[in-house]
């Protein structure tokens, strides 16, 4: 799942940084993720993940580092491949 949270990332979190260096706790506001692009990233890991985050969970924490994506997805029933 961290691998392709990290994809996403790459993909639509617009980062100023390469993801690969940062830590599944790094914060991703922090380096250089916009608001904006956490909106299109949270899109994009509904499509990829086929989930739907309840409004509830749209908040800023929930997308702050690839740890908390994959705890939210985690909740929302996500299962890790085996």
């Amino acid at each position: 799942m961290t691998d392709d949270i990290r994809q996403l990332i790459k993909e639509f979190g617009r980062l100023p940084v390469d993801v690969d260096t940062l830590a599944t706790d790094a914060d991703l506001y922090q380096a250089g993720m916009s608001s904006h692009a956490s909106v299109n990233l949270m899109l994009a890991i509904e499509d990829h993940f086929d989930v739907e985050f309840p409004d509830r969970m749209l908040t800023r924490g929930v997308f702050e580092s690839i740890d908390a994506i994959a705890a939210a997805l985690t909740e929302l029933g996500v299962q890790v491949p085996a």
